[in-house]
C-alpha cells in the first residue's frame, strides 16, 4: 500500500461487545420509560477473562458512536444495557438470557468467542430477534436472523495463506488456542495453505492446540517447533494469551522465524508485548493508518476519548451501531419498528461507508464483503504501531 494511502496515528488497546435492541414504536420488548422513540439496546461482551481487552474494545466502540450521534440510532434514544460474556458460553447464555427473555431486547449485538455465539443461536431463533455481531463469527447453518460486521473466523487465515506461501520459502508451523475460535481460525489458514501446495512443518501435518484458557507457559511449545523444519510460524491468539505467546516467542530458540498471525498484536496486547513484538506479521481487515475520510474522523473522534489509537475490534462494532443506525431509520420510514422490520432492513442496506473502507453485506454468509491488509509491527514515532505493509485480498459474503 502506498503511503498516500495511509495515517499514522498512535498505538490502541481492544474490546469486545454484544447489544440487544428494543422497543421502539411497535417493537415487541418493552418501550423504555414507556417512550415509544426509545430504543432498547443489550450489549454482550467479554468483560472479565482472558478477552477483556477485547470487549473493552468492543463496548468503547459502539458507545463512541453513540457520543457521536447524540445517543441515537435511527433517530431514536438509546437505552444501552451491557453484559459481561466471559471467557465463554457458561457466561455468555446465561447474560443473553437476561437480555432476551427479561430486558425483552429487540437486537443482539457484539460476542467476543465464536463458541458463544454458537451458543445463543437457540435463543435468537426463538425470540427471532436480529443478532448483529461485532467479533469473528463462526459458520452458522440458519441466518435468517443472524448478521456480523466483522467477519467469518475462518478468513484471517484464508487472506494471508497465499503470501506466507510465497515469501517463506519451507514448512510452515500452525499454533492456536483449543476452542472453537482457534479451531476456525487455523483452520483458515491451513486448509488454504495446503490447497495452494504449502506444506506444514507440524507432526502429520495437524495444527498444535494449546488448552485454552489454561496455557500460559509456551516454552514447551516453542521447544517443539525448533526440533522441526518449520521455516516460519503461523498463530491466531487474542487478550492475555497473546501477550503471553508473543513474549515467550522473543524469547525462545525459534525467536529467528518469521511469525505471520491474526489478532496476536492487535489492540492494548502490543504496548504490553512492547519490543518483543517487533517485526510481528498480521492480517486483518482494518488499520488506524488506512487514510480515508471515514476512518480520519473515526480516529480523530476516538483518540479525543482515549489516550491510542482504535482497533479492529472497536471499528467492528462502531460500524454495528452505524449499521443498526441506518436499519432503524429505514424502518421507521416504511411503519413499525420491530426486530422482524430491522432485521429486513439491514438486509437492504447496500454499501456501508467504514473506517475499514467501504463495504456490503453478502447474500450467501451475511458478512462483509472486504478488504484484507497484512500489516507489521513497526516503530512509529517513540511507540510500535501496527503498520499496513499491503493489501492481501477481497473476501466475504
Amino acid at each position: 500500500m502506498s503511503p498516500s494511502r495511509r495515517r499514522r496515528f498512535r498505538p490502541v488497546g481492544a474490546t469486545v461487545l454484544v447489544l440487544g435492541l428494543a422497543a421502539a414504536s411497535g417493537c415487541s420488548g418493552n418501550s423504555a420509560a414507556g417512550d415509544d422513540d426509545t430504543v432498547k439496546v443489550g450489549l454482550v461482551a467479554s468483560l472479565s477473562g482472558t478477552y477483556k481487552p477485547v470487549g473493552t474494545e468492543l463496548e468503547a466502540g459502539f458507545k463512541l458512536y453513540l457520543d457521536t450521534h447524540d445517543n441515537k440510532l435511527g433517530g431514536r434514544k438509546v437505552e444501552l444495557l451491557v453484559a459481561d460474556e466471559g471467557d465463554g458460553p457458561p457466561t455468555a447464555v446465561p447474560a443473553t438470557t437476561k437480555l432476551v427473555k427479561k430486558d425483552k431486547v429487540d437486537v443482539l449485538t457484539g460476542l467476543v468467542s465464536g463458541g458463544s455465539v454458537a451458543a445463543v443461536m437457540p435463543l435468537v431463533d426463538q425470540a427471532k430477534i436480529p443478532f448483529l455481531g461485532s467479533n469473528a463469527r463462526p459458520p452458522i447453518k440458519d441466518l435468517s436472523y443472524v448478521w456480523t460486521t466483522s467477519f467469518l473466523s475462518d478468513e484471517p487465515g484464508k487472506a494471508i495463506a497465499p503470501y506466507v506461501k510465497e515469501k517463506v520459502n519451507g514448512p510452515v508451523y500452525a499454533i492456536g488456542p483449543d476452542y472453537q475460535g482457534g479451531y476456525d481460525e487455523l483452520r483458515g489458514f491451513t486448509d488454504e495453505y495446503k490447497r495452494i501446495g504449502g506444506k506444514l512443518a507440524n507432526p502429520d501435518g495437524k495444527t498444535a492446540w494449546t488448552p485454552f484458557p489454561q496455557t500460559t507457559n509456551f516454552m514447551p511449545y516453542f521447544a517443539k517447533i525448533a526440533q522441526s523444519d518449520a521455516k516460519a510460524v503461523y498463530s491466531f491468539y487474542a487478550g492475555k494469551a497473546a501477550i503471553d505467546f508473543a513474549k515467550q516467542y522473543a524469547q525462545s530458540d525459534v525467536a529467528d522465524l518469521p511469525l505471520y498471525t491474526a489478532f496476536v498484536t492487535e489492540g492494548s496486547v502490543l504496548q504490553a508485548q512492547g519490543p518483543a513484538a517487533k517485526g510481528i506479521y498480521s492480517v486483518l481487515n482494518y488499520a488506524a493508518d488506512l487514510d480515508n475520510q471515514a476512518n480520519r474522523t473515526f480516529v480523530a473522534d476516538w483518540t479525543a476519548e482515549h489516550d491510542s489509537q482504535p482497533t479492529t475490534y472497536a471499528m467492528a462494532s462502531y460500524d454495528a451501531a452505524s449499521v443498526l443506525d441506518k436499519a432503524i431509520a429505514d424502518a421507521a420510514k416504511k411503519g413499525d419498528v420491530t426486530p422482524q422490520t430491522i432485521n429486513k432492513a439491514i438486509g437492504g442496506l447496500g454499501q456501508i461507508d467504514s473506517p475499514r473502507g467501504a463495504w456490503e453485506f453478502g447474500d450467501k454468509a451475511h458478512s462483509p464483503v472486504q478488504s484484507w491488509y497484512l500489516r507489521q509491527v513497526r516503530p512509529d514515532g517513540d511507540q510500535l504501531a501496527n503498520v499496513v505493509v499491503q493489501d492481501l485480498a477481497t473476501l466475504g459474503g
